[in-house]
């Protein structure tokens, strides 16, 4: 059996803190590594938005949450449970508001906490469903004067936004992180740019917030179209369920997973399965 080998293909590879050994990995296997570090690690007490939002839930001060993505819905408990240590306050508060959730990522985590949202947008769960489901209860809850939270996870959504304001919400924006953006941004920017050029046949994720930032920084430089059309033609591989789902909730395609998710198993899988892949993606 032959050896796996990118033969001459180029990885974009998103690994940050230990991106010198993927790349290296990636050379091993015959590809050539575009290296593109997508995040820099911040303290959790830096979420000053979401610690702010916990805080005034739990006083009561939203009529409605709006829940984006369960990856980020997991991580807001997370967060006070660990700055604040009220989790089961904060559980409380979340239980007696009004919640809409996107999709149904955030009612399994929901489910978890043993709440059960209000509304739930339906399929495919993008924000026009959203505007609508709540557009279909207007009758019992019209958004005029309402309080409303927006849970996001990388990459804000200004068209829900502008949807709830001009139905009349006054809309609060919780991001809610572990991770921020590099301090240098040109290694990303180059790597979105030659993506969405076509100099880019593999790209490689090993975390779920690879998948907001990448997408966060295409919208800031107006390339979010390019880029999710890009990612049609190039071979898409994810470490792991939780990356997955985050690649399904910003609509992105996703051909491979490794049978371990680990980044050896990764590297080495996504090599002998990727050029049999992106021969049937470009015809």
């Amino acid at each position: 059996m032959a050896a796996p080998t990118f033969d001459g293909l180029r990885v974009l590879v998103l690994e940050s803190r230990r991106v010198r050994e993927m790349a290296s990995l990636v050379s091993t296997y015959g590809g050539q590594p575009v290296q593109a570090p997508s995040m820099r690690e911040v303290p959790l007490e830096s979420n000053t938005e979401a610690l702010a939002f916990a805080d005034a839930l739990v006083r009561h001060e939203f009529d409605l949450v709006v829940l984006l993505t369960g990856v980020g819905t997991r991580a807001l408990v997370q967060l006070v449970e660990q700055v604040r240590g009220t989790r089961d306050a904060f559980v409380a508060a979340l239980a007696a508001t009004r919640i809409v959730a996107r999709g149904p990522k955030p009612v399994a985590v929901l489910r978890e906490l043993k709440i059960t949202p209000w509304l739930t947008a339906p399929e495919p769960n993008t924000w026009r469903e959203l505007l609508a489901a709540l557009d279909g209860q207007r009758s019992e809850l019209p958004l005029t004067g309402l309080r409303v939270a927006v849970q996001e996870y990388g990459a804000s959504n200004p068209s829900l936004l502008a949807g709830l304001e001009e139905r009349g919400a006054v809309v609060t924006r919780v991001p809610v992180y572990q991770w921020a953006l590099p301090e240098d941004l040109e290694p990303l920017r180059a790597g979105i740019r030659a993506l969405v050029s076509g100099d880019i046949d593999v790209v490689m994720f090993t975390t779920a917030t690879q998948v907001a930032h990448l997408r966060r920084v295409a919208v800031d430089m107006g390339l979010e179209g390019a880029l999710m059309e890009a990612f049609g033609r190039v071979f898409v591989a994810s470490i792991g369920p939780t990356t997955s789902e985050e690649l399904r909730e910003q609509g992105m395609t996703i051909d491979f997973e490794p049978s371990h998710p680990k980044m050896g198993f990764l590297v080495r899988e996504a090599a002998e399965h990727a050029e049999g892949v992106l021969r049937k993606k470009r015809g």
